[in-house]
Order: C-alpha cells, then structure tokens, then sequence
C-alpha cells in the first residue's frame, strides 16, 4: 500500500456531496456536467499527509458553500479540481518513489474526463505511459468485488452469512491472498 485515504473514498465523497444536494443516483456524472459549467473556483481543504488523502474535511466545505448560496456549479467544479489534483498528486509521487513509468486509472471515478486529463497530463509530463478503460467498465466497483469473491469461493474461502457484515474500516491489505501463486 503506497497511499490511501484516511477517512472517505473519492467515490464515496462525491456519492456523498451529490446526496447532500439532491442530484440522485448517480451522482459522478451530474457532479461532472455541472462542474463544466463552474466559472469561479472556491477554495476548499487540500489535505495530503504523505502519500495518504483526507477528503471530509473538504467534503464538509463544498456542503457548506451549497448551504451558503454559492454556484452549485462553482463548488462542482471547485470540489472536481481539488480532489483531482490531489489524486494526481499523490499518483505522481507513487510514480516517482516506485520509479514506474505507467499508470492506470480504474474503477467509477475513472470515468470523470477531468481526472483523466489531468492524470494523463500528469503522465506524459514525466514521459510515462497513461492508461484507462473504456467509460462502460469505468463504472461501480461491482464487477470487481463480484470477481474477487469469486477467485476467493474457488480458491477454497468460506464464510458464514454472519461473518460477511460491512466493515468499513476493513482494509484491503488485510485480506490473505490465497487465491494467486
């Protein structure tokens, strides 16, 4: 693990925004197409500790700029570009520290077209090689989830109904991988 984030996922952070301000499932692609309409940016929190990324803290100013009166428009674009800057921030140092000269995007948020921009200008300033799938496999991280759950059944993982609550503390690196060589 190279970073994470410490408190909410970006998907999840913009789920949340877009509930809060009633634009309906889902909420990505309506928070893009307002963003491009945004014409002042509103400075929201950048919160970067290392490689990891806190963005509730932000998530509760863009909510406040809407229960303030701003834009919607303005805080979209505001919350699209700090986010993504600093993803791309992080992804840039990971790329640096790793020494890779590749990235690729993926799950929901890789469909945004802004963060693919700035990944992908990030990229080929380094001279690195940028990838991401087609916008119809960008989408929810269903069909991964439902494929690791598989690999794990067929690798001889079992568990009860009662053990497979939600945890969302639960980390990715915490899994045992039994499933590979």
């Amino acid at each position: 693990m190279f970073g994470e984030t410490l408190d909410v996922g970006i998907g999840n952070c913009l789920d949340k925004f877009g509930r809060e301000i009633d634009l309906g499932f889902p909420c990505g692609p309506k928070i893009e197409d307002l963003a491009k309409k945004g014409t002042q940016y509103l400075g929201l929190p950048y919160s970067i500790k290392g490689m990891d990324l806190a963005f509730s803290g932000l998530l509760t100013a863009a909510e406040n700029y809407v229960r303030h009166g701003k834009r919607i428009e303005d805080v979209c674009y505001s919350l699209q570009e700090t986010t993504f800057a600093m993803l791309t921030e992080v992804t840039e140092r990971a790329m640096a520290h790793t020494e890779k000269q590749e990235v690729l995007l993926g799950g929901g948020v890789a469909s945004n077209t802004r963060l693919r921009d700035m990944v992908q200008t990030m990229a080929r300033d380094r001279g690195a090689h940028f990838f991401v799938p087609s916008k119809d496999v960008c989408v929810d991280n269903g069909a991964m989830i439902a494929w690791l759950g598989f690999l794990m059944y067929e690798s001889g993982l079992r568990m009860s109904l009662d053990e497979s609550l939600i945890n969302q503390r639960f980390r990715t690196d915490m899994v045992e991988v039994t499933w590979r060589d």
